[in-house]
């Protein structure tokens, strides 16, 4: 005789079998409470969107509990009309809705050290994230306050303990940046920066700041810590790359990968994401020989500009040892790098924008783990 099952929950949760699939924390910075990184667990996850329980996270300073009637946001310095909006006032304007993805330019960082990692697809590159955003163009308001010609700059600044700041230039701003209040249909959550977040597609992290609350227009970048002492590129020479907005072409596959284990030869399916901060992914290849050839792999619609895309390929596997890439191409004609050109461009001494290719070995076991290959 069957039994009745469980009743409805006001709000829905995930099945008590998948409690593993859970974010992994980063290590804190010492001493700073709230400073650090939990990353979304890739391997577990299929489709493009992250869900937004899922969403990597990223803080300086910890989450703020912001009541959102008495958070404001506003916009002045180089403008004709200085304003001050409201949630509810904000919730009031045209809006759009678009899937981007957002990645913190620290992600894959480990891949710059000399080992590679003993650490899942999660785990190392999991400090990127895609969900559907909504809200209002930043066009819209910075037209409505008028801004001062030749205006080239704004300073975003978050209501953060870090007052996290970033430099946004106008361009930007007046193309397809965000006021966003919505991710995947509902209201930002607090690690995603409620009540009201900037969102820059394509664009590293921490530009777009969380929990914004002033909009100044500047004549030039104000030099913030978080874009002089952090989120700076040194090169091998000494010197540092400053200013470096898009994330490049990249790509990881997700399945199989480390931690992992084929049970046994036959077919499997390797799957894995794509992106690119400059435009949309046109091609993802494959490779289960270490990169000596290569094998176009479809990628699942929709494919959009800057979000995560998916791509899969059915691979029969004989049960010897291989080594399985994945190397994204954009519109842009950009081509993924291997690790040995990236480094030997970029040097090892930086700690941001790592994109070249990851590669998992498979042993005839079915062990799947990270090398350099």
């Amino acid at each position: 005789m069957k039994s009745p099952g469980a009743g409805f929950s006001e709000y829905g949760v995930p099945s008590k079998h998948e409690s593993k699939v859970t974010r992994t924390f980063g290590r804190p910075q010492p001493g700073t409470t709230g400073s650090g990184a939990i990353r979304t667990p890739l391997e577990a996850l299929d489709g493009m969107i992250t869900p937004s329980g899922l969403h990597f996270e990223r803080s300086h300073g910890g989450v703020p509990d912001i009541d959102p009637d008495r958070h404001r946001l506003l916009i002045h310095g180089m403008v004709r009309r200085p304003l001050i909006f409201t949630v509810d006032a904000l919730l009031r304007y045209p809006m759009i809705s678009r899937i981007h993805f957002i990645e913190c330019a620290g992600n894959s960082q480990l891949l710059y050290q000399p080992a590679p990692p003993n650490l899942t697809a999660g785990q190392t590159h999991g400090l990127v994230s895609c969900s559907e955003w909504t809200g209002v163009p930043l066009r819209l308001l910075l037209e409505e306050a008028g801004v001062e010609g030749g205006a080239p700059w704004i300073l975003a600044e978050g209501a953060d303990a870090a007052a996290m700041s970033r430099s946004i230039p106008m361009a930007k701003a007046m193309d397809d940046a965000i006021i966003a209040l919505f991710q995947n249909g509902e209201r930002l959550r607090p690690e995603n920066g409620y009540p009201v977040r900037l969102f820059l597609p394509g664009w590293e992290g921490n530009m777009n700041v969380k929990w914004l609350r002033r909009l100044k227009v500047v004549p030039a970048p104000i030099m913030t810590k978080d874009e002089t002492s952090r989120y700076t590129d040194l090169q091998a020479d000494g010197k540092a790359l400053m200013f470096t907005y898009p994330m490049e072409v990249k790509s990881v596959i997700t399945r199989p990968s480390h931690g992992m284990t084929l049970k046994g030869a036959g077919l499997h399916q390797i799957s894995g994401l794509a992106w690119s901060g400059n435009g949309t992914i046109t091609r993802v290849e494959v490779s289960t020989d270490g990169g000596r050839t290569w094998t176009e792999a479809p990628l699942a619609p929709p494919v959009l500009p800057r979000a995560l895309t998916r791509f899969r390929l059915p691979w029969r596997w004989d049960g010897a040892a291989a080594v399985l890439k994945a190397r994204a191409i954009d519109d842009t004609g950009a081509v993924q790098p291997e690790r040995e050109k990236f480094i030997a461009e970029h040097g090892s001494n930086a700690i941001f924008h790592f994109n070249a290719i990851q590669a998992w070995s498979v042993a005839s076991s079915g062990e799947v783990k990270h090398v350099y290959a």
